[in-house]
């Protein structure tokens, strides 16, 4: 199985998966076709034409999931996955709706490669439980497609000890979690990916990460780091 997995799209004062581009195309080589999930948003034409012209400066060609007329059959048949960021619980109900969770499990643990950010990222792990998103729909389930057995906290912020804000911090939020459900959270940092390959579990890009575990204190984790300890 070959997972990459980003905090986001976008870090601040860069484009649209610039930070990434790197470790995408590594990722990606010798990839022909790779097959968008565009689900996470309401306008997946626009969402589409962005991902397939910033693949296309990388040299990928990419073809969306919204316009295949059979998309079970494009998931069964897709060399690789990316799939995008937005509103988690909208883009979990689509791969129910469409019955395309199940199969796009199978084509990855047969080897196809995955891409997610942000949304993307979250669905890769067993639950979206640890979404900060809003539940704008109502999935049929937080079961997600399970590619990598610990859970993804995208955009972690670290807590601001002079903020005035009276809300829960993620790092409470993920507590919180962990007090219903042992499996253990990695809190990627905008600008931070991981990549799950070959029994491998490698903290990359240059925020570096919070990991999580039940019982626990939070552990500080450093890019070029391997989890797998950590995340077991």
């Amino acid at each position: 199985m070959k997972v990459l997995l980003l905090s986001s799209s976008m870090v601040h004062g860069r484009g649209y998966l610039d930070h990434a581009e790197e470790p995408i195309r590594a990722f990606f080589a010798g990839i022909g076709r790779v097959l968008f999930v565009p689900f996470a948003l309401h306008d997946r034409v626009a969402y589409a034409a962005k991902a397939r012209d910033r693949f296309n400066a990388m040299g990928l060609e990419l073809d969306s999931l919204h316009d295949a007329p059979d998309a079970r059959r494009a998931v069964e048949t897709a060399e690789a996955f990316f799939v995008g960021g937005g509103n988690t619980f909208r883009l979990l109900k689509a791969l129910y709706d469409t019955g395309v969770l199940e199969p796009m499990r199978a084509r990855v643990a047969a080897g196809a490669p995955y891409l997610g950010s942000s949304a993307g990222s979250n669905v890769a792990g067993p639950t979206i439980k640890t979404t900060k998103d809003m539940p704008i729909v109502q999935p049929p389930s937080f079961d997600a497609l399970g590619l990598v057995g610990f859970q993804i906290s995208p955009h972690f912020l670290d807590p601001d000890p002079a903020s005035t804000h009276m809300g829960e911090t993620q790092e409470e939020r993920i507590v919180q979690f962990h007090e219903e459900c042992a499996t253990p959270v990695a809190g990627l940092r905008e600008g931070s990916h991981v990549l799950a390959e070959a029994g491998s579990i490698v903290l990359g890009g240059s925020a570096g990460a919070r990991i999580f575990r039940r019982g626990r204190p939070p552990v500080e984790a450093t890019p070029g780091s391997d989890l797998r300890e950590l995340l077991a």
